[in-house]
């Protein structure tokens, strides 16, 4: 039985790229850019308006002009309109280019507007407000997102106003999940006494769906000689297994068996940790990677959080985030020779710690729990107790 740090690294030094694609921008979200994305021209390419109201030339209020005539309306879009002296203003929306003959807006709640004519009705105008100045943003060739980062919204919006309507992205790996058991029968079906529904599946898909990455879903038997075939095939067409259920001990875990017999090799299996002890991993000759997670649907979701999306996140180049750690709110015992992940709901106190309160569950069968919480947190295998404003590390979800 190994550690989780030991664990952990022999995961990720499996991770591998799986080359580079070509999307439209409008599927990128949460992808990892295969490429720099430089802006085309200045951000913004001119000087913008902020404010509904007039732009004026402030050397008229310089001048003691307080009175100006409109000389015409201009839009977001529009051309610009220039004004002939410093009586005269342009009402203009947001949005529009700033005329080259003003230098300053108005917004409307400063004036009063009558007959075509439009009066401050304050004192604190300042020169250039309500202005966004051409380039302040970005200078034409200014990286706007880097090779690496994980496409977000805000990405997104940037990617558009650039013109870039396609995406170099890198690849996910073809992943499949399978779920194991004869006691398992599918959500749209009566499970008997003895049965339940399928549900980890569903879940580590979803997990998977928040990260860009669209998995398939098979369903094996406790027949040895069909895991074996159904484990070749997913052998053949996916970069990656994941597996939840029939690795631990019991009569019929056929699946580590199968494994060596299909000439995946077994880098560790059981990891000092609850939940989720019986965890395996392997290799195929060939490259495909295993994770076959213990079938407790709490152990599955830690596991997958804890190494699969650390590997994944490596594998596919994006930028390594800071481990997040809180301070935990109450003392927490646990008398095992096991790293604990402890289910936490975390929250924010009023000096902006982050704090993780435990909430107790009834095991690592216990899912039901899991849609209270929103975090593991990672307690030492050295220690039994843990005391209240103790810091650990914490794997949110």
């Amino acid at each position: 039985m190994i550690t989780v740090e030991e664990a952990a690294k022999i995961v990720l030094e499996q991770a591998t790229g799986y080359g580079v694609e070509i999307v439209p921008f409008e599927q990128s979200l949460g992808r990892v850019l295969a490429e720099d994305i430089k802006a085309d021209r200045d951000l913004p390419p001119y000087n913008r308006v902020t404010m509904d109201g007039i732009a004026i030339s402030f050397e008229a209020i310089e001048n003691g002009i307080s009175t100006f005539r409109i000389k015409a309306t201009q839009a977001a879009g529009d051309e610009p309109v220039d004004i002939e002296d410093h009586a005269e203003c342009v009402e203009i929306m947001t949005g529009a280019m700033l005329p080259v003959s003003t230098d300053t807006v108005v917004r409307y709640e400063d004036l009063e507007l009558r007959a075509g004519l439009a009066t401050l009705v304050t004192n604190g105008i300042r020169k250039g407000q309500n202005i966004h100045y051409k380039g302040k943003d970005k200078k034409q060739d200014d990286l706007v997102a880097q090779t690496g980062a994980i496409v977000t919204p805000a990405i997104i919006s940037l990617i558009a106003s650039v013109g870039e309507s396609e995406l170099r992205v890198k690849k996910l790996p073809r992943v499949v999940i399978l779920s194991s058991g004869n006691e398992l029968v599918d959500v749209d079906q009566s499970p008997g006494p003895f049965q339940i529904r399928r549900s980890n599946n569903y879940t580590v898909r979803a997990v998977l769906k928040q990260h860009g990455l669209d998995a398939q879903l098979l369903h094996l038997p406790d027949d040895e000689e069909i895991i074996k075939k159904q484990l070749a095939i997913c052998l053949e067409n996916y970069d990656v297994i994941i597996l939840s259920g029939g690795v631990s001990m019991g009569k019929f875990d056929h699946i580590p068996r199968a494994l060596e017999a299909l000439k995946v090799k077994q880098l560790f299996h059981n990891v000092k940790q609850r939940p989720g002890k019986p965890f395996w991993f392997g290799k195929h000759e060939n490259g495909q990677l295993v994770f076959a997670f213990p079938g407790n649907p709490v152990a599955t979701f830690m596991c997958l959080h804890r190494y699969f999306l650390p590997w994944l996140h490596k594998s596919v180049g994006a930028k390594e985030k800071p481990q997040l750690h809180a301070v935990l709110s109450n003392r927490v015992s646990f008398h095992f020779p096991l790293k604990y992940f402890l289910q936490v709901k975390l929250h924010y106190n009023e000096y902006c710690q982050l704090m993780a309160t435990p909430v107790e569950g009834n095991g690592s069968g216990d899912f039901a729990n899991l849609a209270d919480t929103d975090a593991f947190m990672e307690l030492p295998l050295e220690k039994n107790e843990f005391k209240r404003g103790e810091v650990f590390s914490v794997w949110p979800f």
